[in-house]
């Protein structure tokens, strides 16, 4: 009888707390944020910044010790070229993504936003033995009187398209640029030098560039991954990222419930409503009611971007690459994480009576919560190395750790997941205690 009358003001307390947070106007704005700042990131904020965003203008000069690279520069840095060559990179991007996000990223909508607006060049062609101080410093020279910017200088070396006698290696180029030019027009300039030199030296040789083209294009293929009783085709990017998702998902959870607890238990102190209500529960039922009410809203909290998260997959065609149990170890991995870290934000709002207060005991347990999110890159690379396989078994980042190998193109033996999760409950149920 005494048992079920804990029970029953455990599940009392459990349901005030996780009414009181549901029912907040402040939550469910915090729920739906996230979701509406990632859909103006990618679906708003793309179109503001590629709309009716102006040409740059410039001039570009070239001292060509050559002879035979200026004009195919000229032509390779014209806006129809850049546009060919800005259409050629994404779809090489696209090349190996799932149907439905390359379907999406090859609209003619899509790709003209990703090409954006090719810029205006004007080739100047500058003597060879061009006084080479002379033309950097034009390059700090005032705009034009037709609103043109002095963009870059570009000089080929003399054994740039025919090697020097008794040498095989070629030489190249210099390009000088001014000060706070812009990044993407430097990858242009770069591209363009490229494609020039590679088309004189072809030339040069008497040689047909479509035919060593030809001998050079190797297809890249796309890899399967090869599992027990599936094939599936292999995403790297998406491979790449999943341990990020699940160690943010699993932080992010933590935070909301653990934070709200803190934050209640010292408000709760400094108004004396816990007197009150201690007067009615145990402290360990006070304590299990709230842990178990903000597990409660963390897990609301969870399912719900879960969902958000399986439903982008399914749009794009891209649930097959996620296995399913992925999602059933991340929710138990979620509540033995949480059980732990909900005990010690207790333990903080409990042993303080300000915020300010506890802002200083939060730091050590806040880098904790972060660290295996932060070594998410080099567990998610090396998932079965030393450092991986400890992290495993180190509470309280055990979970955290796990469920990152668990995500990677290396998951780990059952064998090391079931300990984890018997070690993550010990110490859950020790810092409890």
């Amino acid at each position: 009888t005494g048992m079920k009358q804990s029970m029953r003001r455990i599940g009392l307390v459990a349901g005030r707390e996780f009414l009181a947070a549901v029912m907040n106007k402040g939550f469910v704005i915090g729920l739906l944020m996230m979701p509406a700042i990632i859909a103006i990131l990618t679906v708003v904020f793309p179109r503001l910044v590629n709309r009716n965003v102006p040409a740059v203008r410039g001039e570009v000069a070239v001292i060509d010790a050559t002879g035979q690279v200026a004009d195919a520069l000229r032509s390779a840095l014209t806006p129809e070229a850049i546009v060919a060559r800005r259409r050629a990179s994404a779809a090489r991007v696209l090349q190996n993504t799932p149907g439905g996000v390359r379907a999406a990223g090859t609209s003619s909508a899509a790709m003209d936003r990703a090409v954006g607006t090719p810029p205006q060049l004007t080739i100047l062609e500058r003597p060879a033995n061009a006084d080479l101080q002379r033309e950097k410093q034009w390059l700090t020279g005032p705009v034009t009187a037709d609103g043109l910017r002095h963009l870059a200088l570009i000089v080929i070396q003399p054994d740039a398209i025919v090697p020097a006698t008794g040498r095989t290696a070629y030489g190249s180029y210099e390009l000088f640029v001014p000060e706070n030019i812009d990044s993407r027009l430097e990858t242009e300039l770069y591209d363009a030098i490229r494609e020039s030199l590679i088309s004189a030296r072809i030339q040069a040789h008497n040689l047909n560039r479509q035919e060593v083209e030809a001998v050079m294009n190797v297809r890249r293929a796309g890899s399967v991954t090869v599992a027990i009783g599936v094939e599936r085709r292999t995403n790297l990017a998406f491979n790449q990222a999943l341990p990020f998702v699940f160690a943010g998902l699993l932080v992010f959870g933590i935070m909301i419930g653990g934070q709200t607890l803190l934050t209640q238990t010292v408000e709760e102190k400094s108004n004396r409503v816990i007197e009150v209500l201690l007067s009615a529960v145990s402290p360990l039922e006070l304590m299990a009611g709230k842990i178990l009410g903000q597990m409660a809203v963390s897990m609301l909290v969870l399912a719900f971007y879960i969902g958000i998260g399986l439903f982008a997959l399914m749009s794009f065609a891209m649930i097959g690459l996620l296995n399913p149990i992925l999602i059933v170890y991340l929710v138990l991995f979620f509540l033995i994480s949480y059980l732990l870290f909900a005990a010690v934000f207790s333990a903080v709002g409990a042993a303080v009576n300000e915020m300010r207060e506890a802002q200083s005991l939060m730091t050590p347990v806040m880098l904790v919560l972060m660290a295996p999110w932060m070594f998410a890159t080099v567990i998610g690379r090396e998932p079965n190395s030393t450092f991986a396989v400890a992290l495993s078994f180190i509470p309280p980042v055990n979970t955290f750790a796990m469920m990152i190998r668990l995500g990677s193109a290396t998951p780990p033996p059952r064998r090391q997941v079931l300990l984890t999760m018997v070690v993550g409950l010990l110490a859950a149920a020790a810092v409890t205690w």
